[in-house]
């Protein structure tokens, strides 16, 4: 029996991080829509897929239907950016950050397309807000059977000590979120992602790969370098090699920040600046240096050679680590892909000779 023909259009799609996971899974993905224009390069050129340049408000569930194939089973995949929901920004209040609407948005696109198959990820904290509650309500109103949870992408194969939110729903039958099956003593580590790249310096470039390059650091900063130890933390330093911001009392809760990765277990979540020694524990564990944007992007899974920008363009640390640090992991894409197709075949085996024309 022939595969049955998944094809889906990633809104938020970023650099395709999650379209690259749900092509390896067997998901032919159609497009992918975003409003920032840099993201089209590395989506198109890794994925073969459309790159449309466009605010999801202004995107007409018309528009969207055409681009889906006649016969298709329809996947609507919306990553919404999560700054508003992020653990990262504690203490600020966002509740009038103009991304929380977009979640609205691709509920106002599931109801006016009605695909078969929609998955959303995002992270762990939007579970507790209200338009998560909204957003999950709606689909239960539509019909959609639907499942989600907070997984850890450790279990997954991804090299990270990363959680997000997953959700998955469908018109086809019962859906289920994956669990993954690595346990702690066969997590991918930093050693197992990074371990053979090429050593650098601060401020050095693999002559072979150019995202593989690390930012420079101030004298003072590598001092600190010097002085810290892998999952140590600014405490162990000299008193004179403290930020400011170490000694009041509101700074002191951040242990995570000024510090070296492990070796031997995953890294910590990689964010937008992951690049920056002072914005995490983005220290490479030996090399006195900020880890590169490559080993940045393949923390985040993405297989070495992604391209991410052309050969001839400059390399701008400030927006690939936002591609890098906003992308779903393409292995944690690459599960719910798995889980979607396995839905798919479970109609299809149970009710063999249902048409499968689109609605």
């Amino acid at each position: 029996m022939p595969q049955p023909f998944i094809a889906g259009v990633d809104l938020f799609c970023g650099a395709g991080g999650l379209t690259y996971g749900l092509r390896k899974a067997g998901i032919f993905m159609v497009a992918g829509i975003d409003l920032d224009p840099a993201c089209e390069y590395p989506f198109v050129q890794n994925n073969g897929a459309f790159f449309i340049e466009e605010d999801i408000r202004r995107l007409s569930a018309d528009n969207l239907a055409k681009l889906y194939p006649d016969g298709a089973i329809r996947l609507l995949a919306g990553c919404a950016p999560c700054q508003p929901f992020s653990p990262f920004r504690r203490g600020t209040d966002n509740s009038d950050d103009a991304k929380w609407g977009l979640l609205r948005e691709l509920s106002r696109l599931v109801k006016e397309v009605s695909p078969e198959l929609v998955t959303m990820e995002n992270v762990a904290g939007l579970a507790s807000q209200s338009v998560f509650a909204e957003f999950l309500k709606t689909l239960d109103k539509l019909g959609y059977d639907t499942d989600w949870e907070s997984v850890y992408c450790p279990r997954f194969g991804v090299p990270q000590h990363r959680r997000r939110l997953v959700v998955l729903a469908s018109l086809l039958g019962p859906v289920k979120i994956p669990r993954g099956r690595l346990t702690p003593d066969r997590f991918k580590t930093v050693r197992d992602a990074i371990g053979s790249l090429r050593p650098l310096t601060a401020g050095g470039i693999d002559p072979r790969d150019a995202l593989h390059r690390a930012r420079s650091v101030t004298e003072v900063n590598l001092r600190r370098l010097l002085a810290s130890r892998p999952g140590g933390s600014w405490e162990e330093w000299p008193a004179e090699l403290r930020a400011a911001c170490h000694k009041r009392k509101s700074g002191q809760t951040y242990k995570s920040v000024y510090a070296r990765m492990s070796w031997d277990e995953p890294a910590p979540t990689i964010t937008t600046q992951a690049y920056n020694f002072g914005t995490g524990r983005f220290g490479h564990p030996e090399q006195d240096r900020s880890i590169s944007l490559r080993e940045a992007a393949v923390l985040q899974s993405f297989p070495r050679r992604y391209r991410f920008v052309r050969t001839d363009e400059e390399i701008s640390l400030a927006r690939l680590g936002r591609l890098i640090g906003n992308a779903v992991p393409p292995q944690l894409g690459y599960y719910i892909g798995k889980e979607l197709v396995r839905t798919v075949w479970a109609r299809e085996m149970t009710t063999p000779s249902r048409s499968r024309s689109a609605s």
